[in-house]
């Protein structure tokens, strides 16, 4: 006799039907998989309820209210598929804890801020080493490219094309791929980084293009970690009136505010190179690129400016 379902069973099967669909739901995932456990130790073997959905929720007290709104969302989309086999399955109200996203303001650094961000890595111990200059190149490939933490991290030998200055970003977020064109100077900071770094490991146990001193893959959370010191040591902890202490994220923000500044200062036409950025930044969509775009005082002043020209032109006869 076949034995009935277990909720994890419907967490796997609901998981494996949205990934071959293209869905990757690790997160998803995740919250399914605790939130499943949940229901089993609660003894509960009846359908879902919206009682017990919104228990869990609640569970963890301290959550953000958007942390709590994208679990819904999550649970909601599982409860409509289970609905499907068990009609008794209660779907809970949307935005109940509100929007699942909000964009907190991102901190677009300054010239002085990246050069302080700079030296700080290259005074890094040890002394001669190859950690002061990882973090150097690591800190600005992502202050000059907008790249992803976890893009650069990932980078391979092999992505690393050096004679056509382009790095080659593969399966990245979204499942995408896509080829990003270097500066020279950026394409010679990056040769010089490898003759040091061939020279600290001719033959590294890691395919990485950026090595830790003992060779390896820098961690994401050893990076994440560094920040939080180098963030204590600048006083960037305390967030000054409305601004918000700098995150690493915030330099790709601060790489897409700089491209639309320079491309004004240039008088190209912006509009129609914002696909181009967002293609660059290896955005699905146009609107995801408008979400890194801050009003910074620089484009407030281009803007107002091209106001001034725009209502001169309509008081002319």
């Amino acid at each position: 006799m076949k034995r009935p379902k277990t909720l994890m069973d419907w967490v796997d099967e609901y998981v494996t039907r949205r990934q071959d669909l293209g869905f990757r739901l690790e997160t998803e995932r995740g919250e399914l998989v605790r939130f499943a456990r949940y229901v089993t130790a609660s003894g509960n073997h009846e359908p879902l309820t919206q009682e017990l959905i919104l228990a869990w929720l609640r569970s963890s007290p301290h959550a953000s209210r958007t942390y709590q709104a994208r679990r819904l969302a999550t649970l909601r989309s599982f409860a409509k598929y289970l609905a499907i086999y068990e009609p008794r399955t209660e779907i809970p109200p949307a935005r109940i804890f509100g929007r699942t996203s909000s964009r907190p303001e991102p901190h677009i650094y300054s010239d002085q801020e990246l050069h302080q961000l700079f030296r700080y890595c290259e005074q890094l111990k040890p002394v001669g080493g190859l950690r002061p200059r990882t973090y150097r190149l690591l800190f600005g490939l992502l202050a000059v490219t907008g790249l992803r933490v976890s893009e650069a991290l990932k980078l391979n030998n092999s992505d690393v094309d050096l004679a056509n200055g382009v790095l080659h970003i593969r399966d990245t977020k979204f499942r995408k791929s896509r080829l990003v064109p270097l500066h020279r100077s950026t394409i010679e900071a990056l040769r010089q980084y490898v003759r040091v770094r061939d020279q600290h490991h001719p033959a590294p146990p890691s395919e990485a293009f950026l090595l830790s001193e003992q060779g390896r893959r820098l961690p994401y959370p050893t990076v994440r970690g560094f920040f939080r010191e180098l963030r204590g040591q600048f006083g960037w902890d305390r967030a000054v009136g409305h601004q918000r202490r700098p995150r690493i994220q915030d330099l790709r923000h601060s790489f897409a505010c700089r491209r639309i500044l320079s491309w004004y200062q240039e008088g190209a036409a912006v509009d129609l190179l914002i696909p181009s950025l967002s293609t660059y930044l290896g955005h699905a969509k146009v609107s995801d690129t408008y979400w890194y775009l801050t009003g910074i005082p620089e484009l407030f002043s281009i803007t107002a400016q091209k106001f001034e020209q725009f209502a001169a032109k309509g008081r002319r006869p």
